[in-house]
């Protein structure tokens, strides 16, 4: 299901002003056609209304829509909904409730107008991909959330998309059913390499699945980049708050059998990690996110503390946090980012500067994916 014709040096290029009552956008992005682009904010920031004109479903005078070198809008052209060649995947599932399972996904394949062999084809590897193949002959009234989500991703992929549109395909889910869902979003993208662009404002959901991230607040873009570096902004306010972390990317490096840890190499230094892990063959490179909350200060490495994880870093810069007592330091292991909130006494006790040496203990980690 590899979309082979698909240029993916290309980018996705979407831009148009917007003017309401109380509302004004001003968009000019350029998203890369891989891996998968996070449109990240507040709820009201814009986000949906980028994927909407992205989709065609919103029609703005002056707008320019451009996927893989093909214009879907500009001031001559404008391709309806049904002609773009994407997979739209809403907040509520919308399954035909009258229909199984199969039945939601044979509208789909009608939909993609291929012939009976190859499209077959596509949706075995759609189920098998989604694990729905049990749910086949299920009324959708009778499937969980979890699971509803899953078909309708199933039946977004049946349209033989060049591009996937997510409009917080996980909102309406508990933290159990986000957890079923999120393995099977992470796989598509490995699989099938088809590009995603994934409306969210959650920090967790962006940290796992991003490649880059479009930081976006009151319809502005605040940044656009690779989602290490744009989730380490401290001139936006959510890398100021309590949530703040960094994604860190580390390659295995050898497992410690006897107490279950798995190694991996920090940046280009000689930075390591342990984490909690299955063995992984050496090579692999696996996606952690790591909280500024839980990351100290020193001035040495210490042999005598229980966080065995220190990573020699530099100091990049400093910000005062979301509340007088603390402040988020950005530092550079390596070539790796890391954020650090630490209390004001301690970061002036220390004597924290940038271009100072210092070592990161790392107190705990979330393991996000094997990418």
């Amino acid at each position: 299901m590899k979309q082979d014709a698909l240029d993916l040096q290309a980018p996705v290029k979407v831009a148009f002003d917007l003017t309401r009552a109380d509302f004004t956008m001003h968009i000019d992005l350029a998203l890369p056609a891989r891996g998968v682009s996070a449109l990240f904010g507040h709820s009201g920031s814009g986000k949906t209304t980028i994927l909407r004109a992205i989709a065609g479903l919103d029609r703005h005078p002056g707008a320019r829509v451009a996927v893989n070198g093909e214009v879907w809008q500009d001031d001559t052209v404008f391709v309806p909904p049904h002609r773009r060649s994407i997979g739209y995947v809403f907040q509520e599932a919308s399954l035909f409730p009258h229909l199984s399972v199969a039945g939601n996904l044979a509208f789909a394949r009608k939909r993609a107008g291929v012939g009976a062999a190859d499209s077959a084809a596509v949706m075995a590897r759609a189920v098998d991909l989604l694990g729905i193949g049990h749910l086949l002959d299920r009324r959708a009234t009778g499937l969980s959330g979890g699971e509803r989500q899953r078909v309708a991703i199933a039946r977004a992929l049946l349209t033989r998309p060049r591009l996937m549109l997510l409009d917080e395909p996980l909102a309406s889910l508990d933290g159990k059913r986000k957890e079923d869902v999120l393995p099977y979003l992470e796989s598509l993208q490995r699989e099938l390499g088809i590009p995603m662009i994934y409306v969210s404002h959650s920090t967790e959901e962006v940290a796992r699945l991003a490649d880059h991230v479009v930081l976006l607040e009151a319809g502005r873009v605040l940044a656009s980049g690779p989602a290490a570096q744009t989730l380490a902004r401290l001139d936006v306010s959510m890398a100021l708050t309590d949530d703040a972390g960094m994604v860190v990317e580390g390659v295995t490096d050898g497992y410690d059998a006897p107490y279950g840890l798995l190694k991996l190499r920090i940046g280009s230094g000689d930075g390591a990690m342990f984490v909690a892990h299955a063995p992984v063959g050496n090579g692999a490179t696996l996606r952690l996110r790591v909280l500024a909350r839980d990351v100290s200060l020193t001035l040495s490495a210490h042999s005598d503390s229980s966080i065995m994880n220190q990573l020699r870093a530099v100091v990049v810069a400093s910000w005062p946090a979301s509340d007088a007592a603390h402040v988020v330091v950005r530092l550079d292991a390596g070539g790796a980012p890391l954020l650090a909130r630490i209390t004001r006494r301690s970061h002036d006790q220390l004597g924290v500067a940038v271009g100072m040496t210092v070592w990161a203990q790392v107190k705990a980690t979330a393991l996000l994916s094997l990418r």
